[in-house]
């Protein structure tokens, strides 16, 4: 029998895995990549057997569906833990979901809510890397044994982690995801992980360096209640555009936000965040380009044409200004 865990190389794919590994989870391939490298499960298609188990972890059902439905008919046992667009699910005995597609919540909670709290502070963090503060520092507040400091440096080590996954290719990350995950495996406590991680150190200073540079940026283009940042085509601008897009959503509150980024094999890569009372949801939004999906307040379009950018630039702005 083998074990596979497909996972989104972000915060909250990687704080989702961590609980699962620490509540003892049998060793097994590690399959992941960049933040929007989501279509992963057809990675496991080719050598499934039956009898063999898959732990999907912070990417789309929807997406993944064609390799999702392979795999249940080899006889695969699946275990598929998400909070982004599904479509319908399939009833099939194989697959046990979890899945939630409300705002308030992401992967790492939902695995926190089947562990029953056991690993609770490693879903802090992915709450907190994947913008969730406000439910963060609520699940922070019945630890007794953190105190505020301690909380802030767990928002650190989220937006950290969550940071590093933001990039075109590995190359243009400071540790791939995989590494992070073996890295990280050893640490019941998130804490100790931010104290003693040579990789940890790393992303603390790239993420202080690369943010330093995108706080500089100004709107390309702005009107009431919808505002357009376009980045320049450098790694240390990929990096940071997630965070940079979380930053902006806080920073302009009661706007819709969107981040343009220039690929370097040419189109864009778009991130989007919108406030939670706004009527347009993001993810719907970003579905109607042929790359994009995401969820209600934060989604992305992985590849927008060069010309499709003026397209794109008037819907944004069509959708959501004038709120």
């Amino acid at each position: 029998m083998n074990h596979s865990y497909v996972f989104n190389g972000d915060a909250d794919g990687l704080c989702a895995l961590q609980q699962l590994r620490l509540d003892g989870a049998p060793p097994g391939a590690l399959i992941t990549g960049v933040k929007r490298d989501i279509a992963l499960l057809a990675q496991v298609t080719s050598g499934a057997q039956r009898g063999d188990r898959c732990t999907v972890l912070d990417i789309s059902l929807d997406v993944n569906r064609v390799a999702l439905l392979a795999l249940l008919e080899a006889g695969v046992q699946v275990r598929y833990f998400d909070h982004h667009f599904t479509g319908e699910v399939p009833k099939h005995p194989g697959l046990e979901a979890h899945l939630d597609l409300s705002p308030n919540v992401c992967t790492s909670l939902l695995v926190d809510r089947a562990l029953a709290g056991r690993f609770r502070r490693w879903a802090i963090v992915g709450l907190f890397g994947d913008s969730l503060g406000d439910e963060a520092r609520a699940l922070a507040a019945a630890d007794a044994g953190l105190h505020a400091a301690a909380t802030e440096r767990l928002k650190e080590l989220g937006v950290a982690i969550n940071y590093n996954a933001y990039g075109e290719t590995l190359e243009d990350l400071h540790v791939p995801p995989a590494s992070l995950a073996a890295e990280m495996a050893p640490f019941a406590d998130p804490l100790a992980f931010a104290e003693q991680s040579a990789a940890c150190r790393r992303l603390a200073e790239g993420f202080r360096q690369d943010m330093e540079l995108a706080r500089r940026l100004e709107p390309a283009r702005r009107t009431k209640g919808a505002i357009c940042f376009t980045l320049p085509d450098a790694a240390w601008a990929r990096r940071a555009s997630g965070t940079l897009a979380n930053d902006l959503a806080r920073s302009y509150a009661g706007d819709a936000v969107a981040i343009v980024s220039p690929k370097t094999t040419g189109g864009y890569l778009v991130s989007i965040r919108v406030p939670r009372d706004s009527s347009v949801s993001a993810e719907a939004f970003c579905r109607t380009f042929p790359t994009g999906g995401g969820r209600r307040t934060a989604a992305g379009i992985n590849h927008l044409p060069n010309e499709d950018l003026q397209k794109f630039t008037d819907a944004f702005e069509t959708q959501f200004g004038g709120a």
